[in-house]
């Protein structure tokens, strides 16, 4: 029974972590649209919109990890969902891009918050033995909502539903999510007593080469998420960009099946070399797509969808092992600050990679945004196996 993985409250906070998601990429794939529809902005004023919300996420993270360590973590998690959810009612209300923006950063501030308190709180209530499998599952509610999220968001907007409707939709499934939240059961967490504020208490040095690492796989990443619907219809695939997201999830999906066990059987720097390999072939398919469709269109759209499959796979095999590594580089104390390290690194590169995306597509076009994140990933491997595992192996305390 000690390590029993499935109590009530880990099926809480999957609950609420499927629902937060939910909510979240409900819009995420809609927001290009409606900016481009309600304000005329052009592609490169969509990627520092967008990218707002992330460099707000990631400039609260470090403070965040802080809080979670030094506070009780429970108050901070529902204070955060709170407000997180709280912001969608102010989408619904926002005349001005520049309101628009404002709420955006308070999102990214909210969420910046919540996602950090969420991982963190994850690891507290599961036995550390079954920790990657653990993970894996509660990723696997991630992509669960990936699945529906992006899907749900672009079909209520293909079927003519107003952009208020699809802000309200993300409202309430956010509330159901605060509601799950409040149920979790939390272990007590006696005060911490802190030695003087120093840069270890907000970021995890001994992470950081893994941070640089994780943050040039997340540019091509954020490119992905946020722009392959308008890559899509730039270059005329048949095929819903929605069904995009449903088969990337569903690659993540399958992967969560034996990622998280082989994890927890110390494989974590393995299971990372797999994946960066199979996300180079992805993204330099991703990229040539824009040939293959001259070619033959239906070929391009099982490649489209193939593409999708087979980021799912490779991303959803790294996220339990990426976020296994760094809590294997942090003491117990210092849980919330490695969550933030690994959130924030893959934040910059997420809000890198819509400023990227977004401009290259305007001088020139998105298949070489997608062979420039091709380049990036094989950085990201070289280094990966270069300096990364060689110091994880060094510095692992588990």
């Amino acid at each position: 029974m000690k390590d029993r993985l499935v109590t009530p409250s880990y099926c809480f906070i999957l609950a609420a972590n499927f629902l937060l998601y939910f909510g979240f990429w409900l819009i995420l794939p809609v927001l290009p649209f409606y900016l481009s529809e309600e304000f005329s902005a052009n592609n490169s004023t969509i990627g520092i919109v967008l990218s707002c919300y992330t460099v707000a996420s990631l400039c609260i993270r470090p403070f965040s990890g802080y809080l979670l360590d030094t506070l009780a973590r429970k108050p901070l998690y529902i204070l955060a969902y709170f407000v997180f959810t709280s912001i969608f009612a102010g989408y619904i209300v926002a005349g001005t891009l520049t309101v628009f923006v404002l709420l955006r950063i308070a999102h990214g501030i909210a969420f910046g918050t919540v996602s950090v308190a969420g991982s963190t709180i994850v690891i507290d209530i599961m036995p550390s033995s079954r920790r990657g499998e653990g993970l894996g599952y509660y990723g696997l509610a991630n992509n669960i909502a990936m699945a529906i999220g992006p899907m749900s968001g672009l079909f209520l907007h293909d079927a003519g539903v107003g952009y208020t409707w699809i802000f309200c939709s993300s409202l309430g499934l956010c509330i159901l999510g605060l509601i799950c939240a409040q149920l979790v059961k939390t272990p007590y967490k006696p005060p911490v007593k802190r030695p003087p504020i120093s840069l270890d208490r907000f970021i995890l040095l001994k992470g950081l080469p893994a941070g640089g690492n994780l943050l040039l796989l997340s540019i091509p990443y954020g490119m992905t998420t946020n722009y392959v619907a308008m890559y899509a219809r730039e270059i005329g695939v048949n095929v819903p960009s929605g069904l995009f997201f449903t088969c990337m999830a569903g690659g993540m999906a399958i992967s969560r099946i034996f990622s998280g066990k082989l994890v927890d059987r110390g494989k974590v720097t393995q299971v990372i070399s797999v994946g960066l390999y199979i996300a180079i072939i992805s993204f330099f398919a991703l990229s040539s797509c824009v040939y293959v469709i001259e070619w033959n269109s239906e070929v391009c759209m099982f490649l489209f969808l193939g593409v999708a499959l087979m980021l799912g796979v490779g991303f959803g095999i790294m996220f339990p092992a990426y976020n296994t590594l760094f809590v294997n580089l942090a003491t117990n104390s210092q849980r919330g600050t490695a969550m933030s390290t690994y959130l924030t690194s893959w934040d910059v590169g997420i809000g890198i990679g819509m400023l990227a995306g977004g401009y290259i597509s305007d001088i020139s076009s998105f298949d070489k945004a997608y062979l420039f994140g091709a380049c990036l990933t094989i950085i990201s491997t070289i280094y990966f196996n270069w300096k990364v595992t060689p110091h994880y192996q060094k510095n692992k305390l588990r």
